[in-house]
Order: structure tokens, then sequence, then C-alpha cells
């Protein structure tokens, strides 16, 4: 029994098989019987299942690609949201070396390599797009680079480039066309290997001229998609650069034996120092290429690829003919790019879809170039004299921080055009150093002033604003916030009455400089026909007036006005009875009035006729009459200066140019009166006020200097804003007075000859060919900040609110509400003077 048991474990023993030892172990103990029996196994696996095999490879396979098309698409439509178009024009110069610290500054746009793969790694496509019109420049953005990043990189690079920013960017080419073709450019041979980068003259010049060759209704694009180079594709450059060395050093590929025969050829002897050593003789092409390459490898890398494409929208000819000359257009554009051939060169390949490619801005797959290859493919064109190409005229300059931007101590002005968007305001008390805007018609001078006028409105401000054209008073009319329309005084020949009235020998308590001022006004103005005996009558006869007109009260008689002057000197009765009243004391004036009543009639006739042909013009008017014919006056200077608001509407094509010359400036010199009122009040207590004159050359006939004028009023509280179209409408003495003494200035788009004298006040940051091409509504600016002068900048004005009929129509029916309150309140206060 015992040895049946024992014969039965043996049995079991030899047919279970023994346990063995791990593949690890295994591999250890003996690593080629291992290896020798995976690689005999293997053909007998893959022949039993190759079927399974190649079906599981196939779906693995299919996978990999689906999921790989599914995260493509999802990257491009995370890169197409929100993407912006950024249209650029060019500064006046371009530097050669710009193009290459654009590019060399987005290279910080590289993401790191795990939001590559899942988000993709963001490019840009700059572009060319042409039609009949011309070219236009532009930067294609994805919507994940943050706004900002891109324009300030243009505007840094190219100095005075503008950028307008398209939230939808258009497509290149219409969807419309009919008939297109397209293509795009690879490297020739390896990548690392360069294209010509340096060049004497605008390698892009070609492609314009190709560009501006067009027919209507024909449009071409150029793009050029690039995105920072990632480590990946660095790693692949590196292994052609080790192939490059190879070849360099002198091996071939091929077999034994001929390497054999050639021993001899690949190995010169070279005798140094006595010794014959053996050393390997480079191939000197590839050297050449080696270096190259290597110069080219040195430094940031962009993958870019470059597309072309034309299309047409209206069929002028057969399809074939049509087809024929889109292709002959796009050859031509591909023909440009042979500029850049030298170790490499481009390659024509096939575009699919040129119309839905060029728009979709999609990027797959390109070749290395770098920062001074791509610089010469995208860049603005140097050329000054470019075919077809818009240029922004006046460089763009970012004002200096210590400007003031917004508060309520500050009026606005308009908005910086480049750097860091932010208003740009004047603090009131840097209004009181004056401004003086000076620019052609339609440049933006009334919008300005209108956003300075509103912010004085809306303070409580006094403002005096003098317009002899009638559209900035308009403007303002629809616009006057309806709390503060009841403060408003107008004066506008338009109205239908009743008017409001200034009575201009009434509007100071100093007889003797209201005098001057007036005959001073009359003196400028007919300077070519004034004469000092003309001087003398005008003289003798105002002051007449206002001496008798001391003893109104006692006399019952009305307050004189610039009317009664005729009637003083024509009439012996009228003439007669005012002497009466003429006290003693001006013996002077009684001398002047005793000789005057010796002449004869034709003698009198012949000193008072220069004097009263200009009055009678002024004064047979209606509405002048009515203005400033009445005794009293409804308009009060005093309180339009202590927060009331005076608009004077002067259309010289109503009023002719020399009468409305002559209101405006009796208007000036009432202001001034009022304004040195206030030298009897505190500083303190003053109220700041401005006095805007619209061609203000027209109204500045003080006989006091303007530079005079303009310091005193600066203690007074009262700020000028003086605007005008050019430098040859003032007098020297006036245009003089104006540079040195108003420390705001406001420059919009000149004439040549006016920018070179200004460009002393912008040097050296804006240059007279700067001032001379300012964009419309486009400024350069430099303004006194707390009594230092800042370096100037620009600006652009910002868009008035919208007018509203309704509120001008209110402000009008308020002004006459007004004026009939006060005619009515000085009949129930003087019921005999008005008389």
């Amino acid at each position: 029994m015992l040895t049946l048991l024992r014969t039965a474990e043996e049995a079991t023993a030899a047919t279970t098989p023994s346990p063995q030892p791990g593949l690890l172990i295994r591999l250890l103990e003996d690593p080629y019987a291992v290896l020798s029996g995976f690689a005999g196994g293997l053909p007998y696996s893959a022949l039993g299942n190759w079927a399974f095999d190649a079906s599981g490879s196939i779906a693995v396979l299919g996978a990999v690609a689906g999921m790989r098309l599914v995260l493509r698409a999802r990257q491009h439509r995370l890169l197409a949201d929100g993407a912006r178009l950024i249209e650029i024009q060019m500064p006046p110069a371009v530097a050669a070396d710009s193009a290459a610290a654009f590019w060399s500054h987005l290279h910080a746009l590289l993401r790191p390599a795990w939001r590559r793969m899942v988000d993709g790694q963001p490019h840009l496509v700059f572009e060319f797009c042409f039609d009949v019109s011309g070219a236009r420049v532009g930067i294609w953005v994805p919507g994940v680079i943050p706004p900002g990043v891109v324009e300030a990189a243009v505007e840094s690079a190219w100095p005075g480039a503008r950028t307008t920013v398209m939230t939808t960017p258009r497509a290149p080419l219409p969807h419309t066309a009919i008939a297109s073709t397209g293509g795009r450019l690879r490297l020739a041979k390896s990548e690392v290997l360069p294209l010509h980068a340096k060049f004497d003259s605008d390698p892009l010049r070609a492609l314009l001229g190709a560009g501006a060759g067009l027919h209507s209704d024909e449009y071409a694009t150029v793009q050029v998609l690039a995105r920072p180079t990632t480590g990946r594709r660095l790693r692949s450059a590196r292994h052609q650069m080790a192939h490059l060395r190879y070849k360099a050093s002198g091996h071939r590929r091929s077999n034994g034996r001929a390497l054999a025969l050639s021993a001899l050829d690949e190995v010169t002897l070279v005798h140094r120092n006595g010794a014959w050593p053996l050393v390997s003789r480079m191939d000197p092409a590839a050297a050449a290429d080696l270096r190259s390459a290597v110069g080219k490898m040195t430094g940031s890398m962009w993958e870019t690829e470059v597309r072309y494409a034309v299309a047409s929208t209206v069929q002028t000819e057969s399809p074939r003919e049509l087809r024929a000359r889109v292709r002959g257009v796009a050859d031509a554009i591909a023909a440009t790019f042979g500029v850049f051939a030298e170790r490499n060169w481009w390659a024509r390949k096939r575009l699919a879809k040129p119309v839905a490619t060029a728009a979709a801005r999609a990027f797959g797959r390109g070749n290395l170039l770098s920062v001074a290859e791509l610089a010469a493919l995208a860049h603005l064109p140097l050329d000054p004299f470019a075919l077809g190409v818009a240029r922004a005229g006046a460089r763009s300059i970012a004002p200096p921080p210590a400007v003031a931007a917004v508060g309520s101590e500050v009026k606005l002005m308009g908005d910086a055009d480049t750097g860091p968007a932010r208003p740009i305001g004047l603090k009131i008390a840097d209004a009181r150093q004056h401004t003086h805007i000076l620019g052609a018609t339609g440049s933006g001078k009334s919008t300005l002033m209108g956003r300075m006028i509103l912010d004085d409105i809306t303070a409580g401000r006094g403002v005096v604003v003098i317009d002899p054209k009638g559209d900035l008073v308009t403007d303002l009319l629809g616009r006057l916030p309806a709390a503060t329309s009841r403060r408003l005084a107008l004066i506008d020949p338009s109205e239908p009455g009743p008017r409001a009235t200034l009575n201009v020998l009434a509007a100071g308590d100093d007889q003797e400089l209201l005098v001057d001022n007036l005959v001073g006004i009359f003196h400028r103005i007919y300077a070519a026909h004034w004469g000092p005996r003309t001087d003398d009558v005008l003289r003798a006869a105002l002051l007449t007036l206002l001496a008798t007109a001391d003893a109104k009260v006692m006399a019952k008689v009305k307050t004189p006005t610039l009317a009664d002057v005729p009637d003083l000197l024509t009439n012996n009765v009228v003439r007669r009875r005012t002497l009466s009243r003429l006290p003693d004391s001006y013996s002077v004036l009684h001398g002047f009035w005793d000789g005057y009543d010796k002449l004869s009639e034709a003698g009198r006739a012949a000193v008072v006729a220069p004097l009263l042909n200009k009055l009678r013009a002024f004064l047979l008017r209606d509405f002048v009459h009515t203005t400033v014919s009445q005794p009293a006056s409804t308009i009060d200077l005093r309180e339009v200066l202590d927060g009331g608001i005076l608009l004077v509407r002067l259309p010289k094509g109503m009023l002719g140019e020399e009468t409305a010359r002559l209101l405006g400036s009796f208007i000036v010199a009432a202001t001034w009166q009022a304004a040195s009122a206030r030298a009897k009040s505190a500083e303190g207590a003053r109220i700041d006020s401005g006095l805007y004159l619209d061609e203000a050359h027209n109204f500045l006939n003080l006989p006091i200097p303007l530079e005079d004028m303009l310091a005193e009023a600066r203690g007074y509280r009262l700020s000028l804003a003086l605007a005008h179209q050019n430098l040859a409408q003032m007098p020297s003495d006036l245009r003089e007075g104006i540079s040195a003494n108003t420390r705001n200035k406001v420059f919009f788009t000149c004439s040549p000859e006016d920018a070179r004298t200004l460009a002393t006040h912008t040097a050296p940051m804006l240059s007279e060919h700067d001032l001379s091409h300012l964009a419309g509504y486009q400024a350069a600016a430099r303004l006194n900040v707390d009594g230092a002068a800042m370096p100037a900048f620009t600006l652009r004005t910002r868009p008035l609110p919208p007018s509203e009929p309704e509120l001008a129509e209110r402000s009008r029916l308020n002004s006459r509400a007004s004026t009939t309150a006060r005619h009515a309140a000085i009949e129930r206060l003087l019921p005999g003077d008005h008389q």
C-alpha cells in the first residue's frame, strides 16, 4: 500500500509543472535566451493573430485621429471666439528694424506645454488686403489674447502708427466671389536653411505693385500666419542641424566598397610643424549651409505659413478668360516672393477653397523662420511712396501722467489716441492760463470748445460764447442741461423777440476806460479808413453823452446809447440841449464843442462823415439797433460771469462781416469791463468764468495790449479760449501776444507754413510734418499742469452728446421768458427812462 502511494506521488510530481521564475529574473539570468525566444515567436504570433492586431491597430489609430480632429476643432473655436482685426495706418516714417522689434516683443505669447496641448498655441495673422482702392494692412488676433497687447506692441514698434480695432473681423475676400484661386508657400529645402532677409530696399515693393494692378471687383490677400515655436519643433530642427554637420564633416552615405575606394580622396596630408597628420576634408557647400543655419537658429523662432489668394466677384469675361486672369494675378503675387531666395526659397503648394480658408485664418503646420526672416515678410511698408497704402499722417503720442483725467474741477477735452485709454482734461486753475486753439475748418475746434463749454455750464461756472458762424451756439442749445437753461441769455438775429439788449455805454463804471475801448474797437476794425480827427470826434461825443448822463435823475433824461452819437453830431437842437447839461468841469469838452460849432455846415459834415457812414451802416440793421440802442440792458454781464450763460450768435451771412465784428467786439469789451469790476471783491470770492471766442481774431480789438489783458484776466478768474483757423488771420502783435501768454496750446491740422511756426511749441515730440498731417478730430496739445508746461502729446476729441431739438426749443423759450421778465422789471423800475 505504501509502495502504491509513493508511486502515485511520484507520478503526480512528474506531471505537475514546476514554478517558472518571472520575466525579470529570467532576463537577468539569461537575457540572450529571453530575447531570442521573443524574436523567434513574434512572427508566429503576428501571423496567427494578424486580423485581430490589424483591426485593433486601425481602431486605435482612428480613435487617436478622431480625438486629434476634435481637439483641433475645439482649439480653433477657442481662438476664433472673440477674435479681432487690428487695421494699421502707417506712420509717416517706418524704421527698418521696427518689424523685428514687433515680432521679438510678441514671442512672449508662447504658452506652457500643458496649455498648448489642451487649448493650443495662439497664432497671429499679418495680412495684406488689396482691391482697386488700394492696400490695407491688418493683424488678426485670437480672442484668447487680451485686448491691448498686440495694439500696444504695434504702437511701440512703429511710433506714430494708428490702430483701428474691428471686433467683427471682415473677410479678406468677398464670399460672393465667382472665381478664385490661391496657394500656400512652403520652404523648398530644410527649414533650418535661411531665406534672404537683408535688403537695401523694401522687399514688399513688388508685392504692393502687384496688388495695385487689380481691376474693379477684383480682390487679393496675402496672409502670414505665425506663432511662437514650441520645444518639439526646435528638437526637430536640431536633428536637421546634426545632419548638416554630418555632411559638412566630409562623410557621405555610401556602401563599404565605395568608401574604401574613395578613402584617399576623403583625406589630405597637411604639413604642420614637420608632422603629417591625417585631416578629413570638409564639403565647402555643406559647411556654408551649416554656418547659415547656425546663424538662423540663434534666437527666437516662429512657425510660419504664407498664403495668398485672389478672387473676382463680377464675370466681365468668359469663364475661361476670367479664370486665366485670376490665375495670372495669383502667379504675379507668388512671384514677388522670389526676392527671398538664398540658401532656401519658397515653393508653391495648392490652397483648397481659398476664399473660405483665408476667412477662417486657421493654422495647421508651418515652417520655422527666424525673427529676421519673419520681419522681412510681415512688416509695414518702408517705402514712403508705397502704392495705395493709407498712412496715419501724424505720430500719436501718449499724454504725460500728470495731465488731468476727470473731476469736478476739470474741463474735458477728449481722449488719448494712443497708449492706455484715458480721458484728457484741463484743470480749472490751469485753464486760467488761457487756451489757444488753432486748426482748419472742420478739424474739430468746435467740438473741443463745445465739450469745455458744457463742462463749465454743468459745473455752474460763468460762460460767454461769441460765435461768428452760428453753428457752435446752435449745437449748444440742443445740448444744454435742462436745469441750466433758465440761466441762459441769448443774442441771436434769428430770434423773433423779445430780444435781449446790451447798452454798451452802460457796461462799466469807469467811463474813460469804456470810451477808450469803444474808440479802440472802431480804430482797429476800420484802421485803413480811420484818422486822428475821426478818433477825436467819436471820443468827444461818447464822453459828452456819458458826462451828461450823470444828471439823468434830476433832468429826467434817458440813458445815452451808441445810437445817440449821430443826433449829437448832426442835430443842432439835440446838441445844444445835451451841452446845456455838460458840467463846467469838462472844460476840454466845452472847448471841442465851441470849435465844432464855429464850423460851417459843410465843414461839420466833412468832419463827421467818415464816422457817420460807419455808424449808420452798423445801426441801420434792425437787430443791431434793437440790441445796442435800448437805454436799459436786459443782460448783466457781472451776473453772467458769476454763473450765468451768454450765447452770442453773430452769423456773418446775416449781419455782414464788419457788423458782426463790431457787435462781437463790443460784447468782448463789455465782458472785460465786467471782469475788471471784480477787482473790488476778494480773489477767493470770484467765481471762475470762461470767455470763448470762435474766430477770435475778429473780436480782439481792445486798445489794451493783449498780453496785459491775458495777465490781468488770470487774477479776475476769467479764462479765455481763443480759436481761429490760421496765423495769417492775426496781426503780428496779437500773434505774438497769444504765443507768449496762452499757456495751453491745442493745434488741429494746419497748413505747412503755420506748422513750421507752431512746431516750436510741440518739439521735440511732434514735428511740423505731424502738425500738418493730423487727422480729423485729432489734435496736438501742450498743456500747463500746476504751473509747469508738459511735453506735447496727441488727443482725439470726444463727440458731443446727441442734440435734442425739443431741448433747443425749450432753451430758446426760457431765454425769451427771462428777457421778457427783465423788460417788464425795467419798465416798472424806470418808467420814464426807456421812453
